[in-house]
């Protein structure tokens, strides 16, 4: 993954689908073929992200069904990690190594809206590098969490699907309530400030 911080540049922005949209609730193919075409949509979701300020995005997040996602996050110590897995497995631990933290999380493709999640803080993610090379991704705090969230899009899930119905009617509300400053196009359009019915 030497060349990789090249694929960090040169993409363009790409609206975010929803999660009332059908491509957020179906699983991702698997990446069979590594060439310009992958190196472009790696190029342009690193693009998409940074744009929607998020430290992680998923294929389906900008339309697309094959498995893939990237990410900018930093760990438990603050160190920042970035990088694009294809075709990802999570691995989290069992037994008396699993410590469950709930955290707020939430998810560009509900902007806006925020609800505590219990997850593990300890996660590996395994997979493949854009080239197909095996890649690796040990994750503590944040970086667990975001690994997970990732992985969650790519088997057709989003994490509300983890709330109970009472937080997700909750996050739902918090999601409605600045809903006007994100336009149907956005992060290709940037946040609006102002309520425009105010």
């Amino acid at each position: 993954m030497a060349d990789l911080p090249d694929l960090f540049t040169g993409g363009r922005v790409l609206r975010v689908t929803r999660w009332s949209e059908p491509v957020l609730h179906c699983p991702t193919t698997a990446v069979t073929v590594f060439d310009d075409d992958l190196e472009t949509l790696i190029r342009d979701m690193f693009a998409t992200m940074i744009a929607a300020d998020g430290v992680g995005l998923a294929s389906v997040q900008v339309g697309d069904t094959r498995s893939v996602f990237t990410y900018a996050c930093p760990d438990a110590d603050n160190h920042l990690h970035a990088g694009a897995v294809i075709n990802p497995a999570v691995i989290l631990p069992e037994g008396r190594d699993r410590k469950l933290v709930a955290d707020e999380e939430g998810c560009l493709s509900l902007p806006g809206a925020y609800s505590a999640l219990a997850r593990p803080d300890h996660a590996v993610c395994r997979g493949l590098d854009h080239q197909g090379n095996p890649v690796e991704v040990v994750g503590t705090g944040l970086l667990a969490r975001c690994l997970q969230h990732e992985t969650d899009h790519l088997s057709g899930m989003v994490f509300g699907d983890r709330l109970s119905s009472r937080s997700r009617k909750c996050l739902y509300a918090d999601h409605e309530a600045v809903a006007y400053r994100y336009p149907d196009d956005w992060p290709i359009s940037p946040k609006g400030e102002f309520d425009p019915t105010a």
